[in-house]
């Protein structure tokens, strides 16, 4: 696809990456989010989710941690420069148990980098987030490497779906100050998602909520999709209350809406 062969520059390294360090043990490789459902817009991610037959060893953890520090750009991405890279990495049998949350193996993410570049190592970790994460690329996602994303990602219920969306908005309000931009095109996201049950980009979600929002929302929202897509300056100092206050209108709709 056009997106996968524009960023083959990280997408092609990040791919040996994976299959230096995890071997034998690699079932799978796919690309999703913004790449796969959409294009990639100016500070979007490149989000790679890998499956492994078994556990990660120390050295494997260790060796892949490295290269990815080496190969992402830090945040925020430079126009023309290396992008943020999002790789996640599942045990297929923890996706085969299809508990709730979701386990991860191992996740590496730009917003961890002052932590892992500290010493810390991504470990096993259980979190609703991942699994939003296994049904969007369940739904839509590019194999890089062996079979379709749908035999080997579990299809994650309804049930866990909207009972990850609930358990991961209160983190996701609190967490809106220097992040607006970020967390209101999310919370859109998850509004769309409870309301259709269908999963699309930040940008598109943001222009399903738009017209069902009024006033001052609205225009927030829309500022949101905009800085997303580039358009206007991803500035939020004179909107703190405005902000709040749509945050938590939003939170409380994809409640009522599930």
């Amino acid at each position: 696809m056009q997106e996968t062969a524009h960023h083959a520059e990280q997408i092609q390294p990040a791919l040996l990456i994976l299959h230096r360090r995890l071997g034998k043990a690699l079932l799978g490789v796919y690309l999703h989010g913004s790449a796969a459902s959409g294009g990639l817009q100016p500070q979007s991610d490149i989000d790679l989710l890998a499956v492994v037959r078994s556990e990660l060893t120390e050295s494997q953890r260790t060796g892949l941690l490295l290269d990815l520090l080496h190969l992402s750009g830090r945040h925020p991405a430079v126009p023309g420069g290396a992008r943020c890279l999002e790789v996640m990495v599942f045990c297929q049998a923890d996706l085969n148990r299809n508990d709730y949350p979701a386990r991860a193996e191992f996740v590496y993410g730009e917003w961890l980098r002052e932590a892992f570049e500290a010493g810390e190592m991504p470990r096993p970790e259980r979190d609703p987030e991942y699994s939003l994460v296994i049904a969007q690329a369940h739904q839509k996602a590019v194999p890089l490497f062996g079979p379709p994303s749908s035999e080997l990602l579990t299809d994650v219920s309804t049930e866990h779906v909207e009972q990850a969306m609930r358990d991961s908005l209160p983190g996701l309000v609190e967490g809106l100050h220097g992040d607006e931009r970020n967390v209101l095109l999310t919370l859109a996201r998850m509004w769309h998602t409870a309301s259709t049950g269908a999963f699309v980009t930040k940008d598109a979600a943001a222009e399903w909520a738009v017209p069902r929002l009024s006033g001052s929302d609205a225009r927030a929202l829309d500022h949101a999709r905009r800085a997303y897509l580039g358009e206007v300056t991803d500035d939020w100092s004179r909107q703190g209350d405005t902000v709040r206050e749509l945050a938590g209108r939003m939170s409380e709709t994809i409640t009522n809406s599930m």
